[in-house]
């Protein structure tokens, strides 16, 4: 309905440190080594507490820590990770020397860290969610996905204790909600995940982040790996930037005083 108030819903815990938030984007992806243990240990290692990362299940229901729906492009391995049994895909080594990491093994390996979700395939989203409430972890993880069909059925099923963030038709009506377009939002999400420009168009801006603001959303931008665009955004009053490289966005938000 376009007369929700969405704000007032308290803001959920995963968002309880002061922004603006700094993800590191597949732990940080930029030395090649990207959602395995050695990149987020070393995302750890620079005081990032924010990571971002995506799940696959293989053919055997294993929630895997992996962007491409297929081994190919990362690994010295081959083939759909839906179709393969765990015990395949933890051969494969990411740039020929890392495992892939099992998302419960992240959870273990960094127990202060926070999570951001892309559930990359359908198949993922019931093992996440039972993983989130086996492991009791709500507070930790936000989960999000480019279909908003996907993101609000994790939301019916989970309630309010699961964080969300909006998929694509959402952050569009967020967008035309700025423009003055009054189109239904869905209530519970707690942050629009959003790039800065999509297909030449501009997403972010003063406007769609005060109307995020006075909807009670946070805007996390993905991803940013240019100091120059992470100070622009910074100055529209965003609450988190997603990148692939750590150093330079702390050494921003060293700059800025903002580095917590």
């Amino acid at each position: 309905m376009p007369g929700v108030n969405l704000t007032s819903r308290p803001r959920h815990p995963y968002l309880d440190r002061p922004a603006p938030l700094a993800f590191a984007h597949r732990g940080g992806a930029a030395d090649g080594l990207e959602n395995t243990v050695a990149a987020f240990r070393r995302a750890a290692e620079a005081g990032y507490r924010y990571f971002e990362t995506d799940v696959h299940t293989t053919a055997d229901g294993r929630l895997v820590a992996f962007h491409d729906a297929t081994l190919d492009r990362v690994t010295d391995a081959a083939g759909r990770i839906g179709a393969l049994p765990w015990s395949e895909v933890a051969r494969a080594r990411v740039a020929g020397r890392e495992p892939l990491p099992l998302f419960e093994e992240l959870l273990e390996e960094f127990p202060e860290a926070r999570w951001n979700v892309d559930v990359k395939a359908e198949a993922a989203l019931a093992p996440l969610l039972e993983l989130i409430a086996r492991r009791d972890c709500w507070d930790r993880v936000c989960v999000g996905s480019f279909s908003e069909a996907r993101v609000a059925r994790a939301q019916r099923l989970a309630g309010p204790r699961l964080a969300t963030s909006y998929g694509v038709r959402g952050v569009a009506a967020l967008r035309l909600r700025s423009l003055g377009v009054p189109v239904p939002l869905r209530a519970g999400a707690v942050a629009a995940q959003v790039p800065e420009h999509q297909a030449g168009v501009r997403v972010v801006d003063r406007r769609f982040v005060r109307t995020a603001h006075a909807l009670g959303l946070q805007v996390h931008v993905w991803t940013v790996n240019e100091p120059q665009r992470m100070d622009s955004l910074l100055d529209l009053g965003v609450d988190g930037i997603m990148t692939d490289r750590i150093d330079i966005l702390r050494t921003v938000l060293e700059r800025r005083g903002a580095w917590t």
